[in-house]
């Protein structure tokens, strides 16, 4: 079962309004981040594998979940898709935590379906600032302009983060929708791979230079690769 760190006020100061859901399968760990993170005003959830934070996941719908990569039973990459694939929590912020900082790890992350990967160790509060990153995109994601895109047979909806394929609806987690969201904002402007990071994954996320060529090529694979056009040794433009 997973452990409530309640919120302590008279202690901490004011409260954050959300929720941190901690898998990890190591004990220490979730005691340690979990009191960091108390700290800092969050309620905190924790979980000790993957198959028990879906079910957290799905049980509190957590706003952010710290996954760890190597657990037993169900891996934390597993445990993402899990989550992409189940309607009510496909769009929960997810942030892995792992030991591995491989480019290829790093690259697995995304594809699964995350949106942060960070590097053990790490400090409380640089752990703490990459969480309030992640969020506040998040929230900007949410509260920005209801209205939809459309491109063609493409219909993407900016308030119920879904695009639509004709009468079909597309499987598109958090970052492929933002990245296609982006490019097809302004059809025919070619946007560098330094926008596309900032604008995407944001300054203060660290991440592999394969992660933009993946998220294409998963978009392409769905929408068709007529869409997206690379331009070499610049980055990429939507063509209708």
């Amino acid at each position: 079962m997973g452990v409530n760190w309640e919120y302590q006020p008279h202690k901490y100061g004011v409260m954050s309004k959300h929720t941190i859901l901690l898998v990890d399968d190591d004990p220490d760990i979730r005691e340690f981040l979990s009191f960091n993170l108390v700290k800092e005003g969050f309620k905190v959830e924790t979980a000790k594998n993957g198959l028990e934070g879906v079910e957290m996941c799905k049980k509190f719908k957590p706003d952010l979940v710290l996954l760890d990569v190597m657990m037993p039973g169900m891996d934390g990459m597993e445990a993402c898709e899990a989550i992409r694939a189940t309607p009510e929590i496909a769009h929960t912020v997810i942030a892995f935590l792992s030991a591995r900082g491989e480019d290829y790890s790093q690259v697995a992350g995304f594809e699964s379906g995350g949106d942060d990967y960070i590097t053990k160790p790490i400090r409380p509060k640089v752990l703490v600032s990459r969480i309030k990153a992640l969020l506040r995109r998040n929230a900007k994601s949410e509260e920005g302009e209801s209205n939809i895109i459309e491109r063609g047979d493409l219909r993407i909806d900016l308030e119920k983060y879904q695009v639509h394929q004709g009468e079909g609806i597309l499987d598109m987690p958090r970052k492929e929708f933002e990245l296609l969201q982006l490019l097809a904002s302004k059809p025919g402007k070619v946007f560098s791979r330094d926008t596309i990071m900032d604008r995407v994954w944001g300054t203060e996320v660290v991440v592999g230079g394969r992660t933009i060529d993946v998220h294409i090529r998963k978009i392409r694979e769905k929408i068709g690769d007529d869409r997206i056009k690379t331009i070499k040794g610049v980055g990429y433009k939507f063509e209708e």
